[in-house]
């Protein structure tokens, strides 16, 4: 087999499962490991994947939609599947805290939609307009420097005012997650360090993320996989990222 071919069933496989090991691929070519490693450093020369120990990952992105505004519009049937099954994990009578994330400016959407009797505490405007109108949910918004792009306040005073509180569910939208390094990410460090604040006020806390997610990153690691209770994505998660996750202890809700 020439080397161009195993280079492009490399990553057909690779496309396929997610994930592709040397010693699986040494098998199925016939050819000795050591080979096998030259394709996969080459291939990733090319962008084409990133090696990990033992084998390869797909490639990640960073798509840079900094701005709320950019990312409204985007994944909204699955950002909706995701807010629905948030909200089935609110107990009545909670205080919970939704961060700067789109995901849960649709949370915050079905528990004013739903009436809910809870105490719901965020840091973002667009979900202050949601409750702003009344109902029985009580709104606390949080104050500090203004972040235009991610509309909403994050920094040193708002974490000092997280301090005040112990929520009893909290929902953080990211930017990415690397299931093998075990990190979860952000663009702006002072929303990282935001969030890192929510994480550590928060009795339960869950990372709420398309499964997109998965395959990106950000600028900013704020938290291991392993700080959260569990993930909310829209769907079922490919085998090995199940595998990857349960590493972590956390819970899977797809």
């Amino acid at each position: 087999m020439l080397q161009q071919e195993r280079h492009n069933q490399i990553l057909a496989k690779l496309n396929l499962d997610g994930q592709v090991k040397v010693k699986e691929l040494s098998d199925d070519f016939h050819v000795t490991q050591d080979c096998i490693r030259k394709d996969l450093a080459i291939l990733e020369k090319d962008g084409l994947l990133k090696r990990i120990h033992g084998g390869a990952i797909r490639t990640r992105k960073n798509l840079h939609h900094y701005h709320v505004k950019e990312r409204k519009s985007l994944n909204t049937a699955e950002k909706k599947i995701i807010a629905q099954k948030a909200v089935d994990l609110i107990k009545p009578g909670s205080m919970i805290f939704l961060d700067v994330s789109t995901i849960n400016l649709e949370i915050a959407k079905i528990i004013y939609q739903k009436d809910m009797n809870l105490t719901v505490v965020s840091n973002m405007i667009d979900i202050m307009n949601v409750f702003a109108q009344g109902g029985a949910p009580r709104f606390l918004l949080l104050g500090g420097e203004f972040n235009r792009s991610r509309d909403g306040f994050v920094g040193s005073i708002t974490i000092d005012q997280i301090h005040n509180y112990q929520f009893d569910l909290s929902f953080i939208g990211v930017v990415g997650i690397d299931l093998y390094e075990g990190k979860a990410m952000t663009y702006d460090v002072n929303d990282g360090l935001t969030k890192k604040a929510i994480i550590s006020t928060s009795k339960q806390r869950y990372m709420v993320a398309e499964k997109a997610k998965l395959h990106q990153d950000g600028n900013y690691v704020f938290a291991d996989i392993a700080d959260f209770t569990g993930l909310i994505c829209e769907s079922s998660l490919e085998e090995q990222e199940n595998a990857q996750l349960h590493h972590s202890q956390i819970t899977i809700i797809a």
